[in-house]
């Protein structure tokens, strides 16, 4: 329950906006994220995604998102003559 919590919650919050705000975060900014996240690892007992996976599985999910959408296609379309 604890884990499905913090993916709900505390997950959701740091990557809400994780491809604007990362680029322009200070290492020591990083590393507090990261304690946060550990902290909660040791009150939920088990391993959990870095802030560096979290960023990555971010930008494939929009990616991924992006590529399936209707609009790469429709551009597509609008572009050949």
């Amino acid at each position: 329950m604890l884990a499905q919590f913090y993916t709900a919650i505390i997950e959701s919050i740091l990557t809400s906006s994780i491809t604007v705000w990362y680029a322009g975060a200070t290492i020591r900014d990083r590393l507090r994220l990261q304690r946060v996240v550990r902290a909660a690892e040791k009150v939920i007992g088990c391993r959990l995604p870095s802030i560096q996976d979290l960023r990555l599985r971010s930008i494939r999910t929009k990616t991924s998102r992006y590529m399936n959408s209707f609009f790469p296609s429709a551009i597509r379309l609008l572009n050949t003559k």
